[in-house]
């Protein structure tokens, strides 16, 4: 297939390949704390306990903001060179942070606090995907498992 494409064609394909190459790499520089970060969100007193405040309707579910944050960091920190992350990706995480609780929002409580945890499982999401084909990929596969292809949309690379 790669052959019948034109000189142009073949050239972004073979940027795309190292991009791709690079991601997994630098995924793989960075699975040991990219695993922990994965476990530590997943623990109870993490998610479990903020969704239960969104649940409890307490201020404390603006907290998972700094673990959404730390997230997106560990995501930016294995992006492949030139590469920035989805812009809808960034619209999702722009309007679940950046919030302080104010009164006035318990009159508001879904709309106010919902995008948060939109944002967090979203990047939860893809720093579950990078930990998960960092482990099983050697390299970066041709035929697409479905979790690696949403971290290559992450990165731009689909």
């Amino acid at each position: 297939m790669i052959a019948a494409l034109r000189r142009d064609d073949r050239s972004m394909v073979d940027d795309l390949s190292r991009a791709d190459a690079q991601l997994l790499a630098n995924i793989k520089r960075d699975l040991d704390s990219l695993s922990s970060l994965a476990d530590e969100v997943k623990d109870e007193w993490c998610e479990g306990d903020l969704v239960y405040r969104f649940w409890h309707q307490s201020f404390k579910v603006y907290g998972i903001q700094g673990r959404t944050i730390r997230i997106v960091r560990a995501l930016e920190a294995i992006a492949p060179e030139g590469c920035e992350l989805d812009e809808r990706f960034q619209q999702i995480i722009a309007e679940g942070t950046g919030k302080t609780f104010a009164w006035e929002h318990n009159q508001r409580w879904l709309a106010e606090t919902r995008p948060m945890l939109e944002a967090f499982w979203h990047a939860d999401f893809m720093l579950r995907m990078a930990v998960r084909h960092g482990r099983e990929l050697d390299h970066a596969p041709n035929l697409l498992p479905s979790g690696w292809a949403a971290l290559l949309y992450l990165y731009g690379l689909r």
